[in-house]
């Protein structure tokens, strides 16, 4: 590719204005969370817990209420930002640009341009050349994933559970797609490349050089119902960079506990022993889901042919 490629992520330079970072920079910037465990908080002592013990990163959000979900309080984002450490993270909602200048202006590390929260725009999602922070977005497939990659994440985060139920079965199916569509891209006929990205939606460009990696071309994470050690470590090895842990993982005795078992798990995925000390005694962590009547019926009637 050229070097002045928007897309030519370790060299040259983005579609960018000279005083903001770019594109290159940003993404080599995310990279440094690649193999980590990034913990969602909600409060000071979570962001403690959270880097004694191990999480490369902390996502703040606000606290869980009723009515519309915003950007966290600035000032609690400072405060958790003078208490650890570690790269501080921060949503915000959807095509909210501004929301996104006030989290930029206060020094965050990364941005979360998070769907999980109300959305302000949903037409528009914001263009992240015009900031300096690395920005993180969703998807649910390879095409939304290299669309935001276009409008500028430096991170992609697959998203699975929305509703915080500790159910890993949509973000299995949604990082199995991804994974799924590249491993076709990856052996497809150079000429069969453009129709794909047509099908996909996504920039013929970035679809190319996804081709040509033979992985997403930023920093891929995955998101929702993450909440043991074996289900980050199942995600590492379908092939993601890392995971997001939700704030119910604090919801127990031993919060720290639990964070250390998943940042172990993610550090040592392909070791079974490991990852069987690191499950023991994690009982709160495994509580039980009732399975949707409809899905049990499904795999009951599969069972009989």
């Amino acid at each position: 590719m050229e070097e002045d490629s928007a897309v030519t992520l370790y060299s040259g330079s983005a579609i960018t204005d000279t005083k903001k970072n770019p594109f290159s920079i940003k993404v080599g910037i995310a990279q440094m969370l690649r193999g980590g465990a990034i913990a969602e908080v909600t409060i000071v002592d979570q962001a403690k817990i959270a880097e004694s013990a191990g999480a490369c990163c902390i996502v703040v959000s606000g606290p869980k209420g009723p009515g519309i979900s915003r950007m966290p309080d600035p000032s609690l984002i400072k405060e958790i930002k003078q208490a650890v450490s570690i790269p501080v993270m921060a949503k915000f909602r959807v095509g909210h640009f501004v929301e996104a200048q006030i989290l930029e202006a206060i020094g965050v590390n990364y941005i979360d341009e998070n769907e999980i929260l109300a959305l302000a725009d949903d037409d528009n999602f914001v263009n992240k050349h015009n900031f300096r922070a690395p920005f993180v977005c969703g998807c649910r497939d390879l095409g939304e994933a290299l669309r935001r990659v276009r409008e500028g994440a430096a991170m992609i985060r697959t998203q699975g559970d929305l509703l915080g139920t500790g159910d890993i079965v949509e973000t299995v199916r949604n990082v199995r797609k991804v994974m799924g569509d590249i491993r076709i891209l990856s052996n497809m006929d150079e000429d069969e490349v453009f129709t794909f990205s047509k099908k996909i939606a996504a920039p013929y460009d970035i679809v190319a050089q996804t081709k040509q990696m033979g992985r997403l071309p930023v920093v891929h994470f995955a998101s929702g119902g993450i909440v043991t050690p074996a289900d980050a470590a199942l995600m590492m090895q379908l092939g993601c960079d890392g995971v997001f842990v939700g704030s119910d993982v604090f919801n127990c005795s031993d919060p720290y506990k639990n964070v250390r078992a998943i940042v172990q798990a993610v550090r040592n995925y392909n070791d079974p022993h490991i990852l069987a000390a690191a499950s023991s005694g994690l009982e709160e962590a495994m509580g039980g889901l009732n399975v949707n009547e409809n899905r049990v019926e499904r795999f009951v009637n599969a069972e009989t042919y």
